[in-house]
């Protein structure tokens, strides 16, 4: 059973704040600073260039790719981690292209993360082919899969709404046509139970910043099932995804039968430094857990806004099986009522044009913060105090 009093006291939050975004961005661990010192005065200052065998940071892609892969599901050897999500996201359409030669249609959906979107208009030019990406409401994609789809692209949890994909029935009806499906688990890896292997998951990526709790720009990672490890191009080949990347020869030769080839460039070592210590909460905590405890306090949450907060509106499935761990309600002036609650510490954020979403992460939320967080939300409401000029000002990021 996990002890969420004990995830909780291993997370550096500010004293009086009411952390409600870490679907966004997580809290630092409390490890993290002693993590990032002793890379930098225990390895970096004292091995140098050493440390890329003394230290074992050329295989740290690895590594942590199979930590990774022990709460997604994932067979060992079939994660890696590196880059940033939208390069994993291009790189996994483009290697999933390469399997359905004859197709030229990508299917997604309205509810995917902008960028997937941007990356997959950016390889479409690229291939000058006669390739479209089509993109149906969410309720829709199970529909839309016909013959004519090469790759289905989804994110599973809606990064507005939570609204959650049903994963298996998707790829049973995308394989039934011969389509291949990448998925998209920014909002899935660390918030709900995920079974790649189960699924039979062609490919998937995400990010360790949100419910990771990597810190900004955490690196991304990118599962390939090992049914296709053997086969599948890389698209971006880069010379750590190399056969003998210590041969440096001109000509790229993809590793075979490893994940390895799905490695792209030189990973930024301090950055596993912070994942290395972030993972490390997980090593006591049963995802099953989290995701019981999610629902209690999203259920928690929903209805007391619901009986205290008049004029703010439920988006999304209130069946907690189609929802991923965050909430969104509408509301006519919720940006300047997001920025009023994160005066108050009540940290959320805004998406447009209209929405309030809040992360529920049991790891550090509990029945104390989700019923404060409410009180405030109340408060804000019948006092009008959202009105305030300072409140109507458009940050660079919302």
């Amino acid at each position: 059973m996990t002890d969420f009093a004990k995830t909780r006291a291993m997370f550096d939050i500010p004293e009086g704040m009411i952390y409600l975004n870490g679907n966004s961005l997580g809290p630092m661990p409390k490890a993290s600073p002693d993590a990032m010192m002793r890379f930098l005065n225990d390895e970096w200052r004292t091995e140098l260039i050493k440390g890329w065998n003394t230290k074992g940071w050329f295989m740290q892609t690895n590594t942590l790719g199979d930590r990774i892969g022990k709460l997604i599901g994932a067979d060992a050897g079939s994660v890696v981690v590196s880059d940033t999500l939208s390069i994993k996201v291009f790189q996994a359409v483009g290697a999933g292209l390469s399997m359905v030669p004859d197709r030229r249609v990508i299917l997604s959906d309205t509810g995917n993360f902008p960028t997937d979107l941007y990356m997959v208009q950016g390889l479409i030019k690229l291939k000058e082919d006669g390739y479209e990406l089509r993109t149906v409401e969410p309720e829709a994609v199970i529909d839309a899969i016909t013959d004519e789809i090469a790759v289905v692209t989804l994110t599973e949890v809606d990064y507005r709404t939570g609204r959650k994909h049903d994963m298996k029935a998707i790829i049973d009806k995308a394989h039934s046509v011969g389509a291949v499906v990448v998925w998209d688990l920014a909002h899935s890896a660390g918030a709900i139970p995920v079974d790649l292997s189960g699924s039979n998951v062609d490919f998937a990526v995400g990010c360790t910043y949100k419910f990771l709790n990597a810190g900004p720009g955490g690196p991304a990672f990118i599962y390939v099932a090992p049914r296709l490890i053997d086969t599948v191009e890389p698209v971006l080949s880069g010379w750590y995804g190399h056969e003998a990347p210590f041969a440096f020869t001109t000509d790229y030769r993809p590793m075979p039968g490893k994940i390895d080839r799905m490695r792209i460039g030189t990973p930024s070592i301090a950055s596993f430094a912070l994942l290395e210590a972030a993972l490390d909460i997980w090593e006591d905590v049963d995802l099953n857990d989290v995701r019981t405890r999610a629902i209690e306090l999203m259920e928690l949450f929903i209805s007391e806004v619901e009986t205290r907060c008049p004029g703010v509106t439920l988006v999304g499935p209130r069946d907690m099986a189609q929802r991923g761990s965050h909430v969104s309600f509408k509301f006519e002036h919720g940006y300047p009522c997001m920025q009023a609650l994160i005066d108050y510490k009540v940290i959320g954020d805004f998406r447009a044009p209209d929405m309030m979403r809040f992360g529920i992460t049991p790891l550090f939320v509990g029945d104390a913060e989700i019923l404060g967080a409410v009180d405030v939300l109340e408060d804000i409401l019948k006092t009008e105090s959202y009105k305030d000029d300072r409140f109507q000002v458009r940050s660079a990021v919302t």
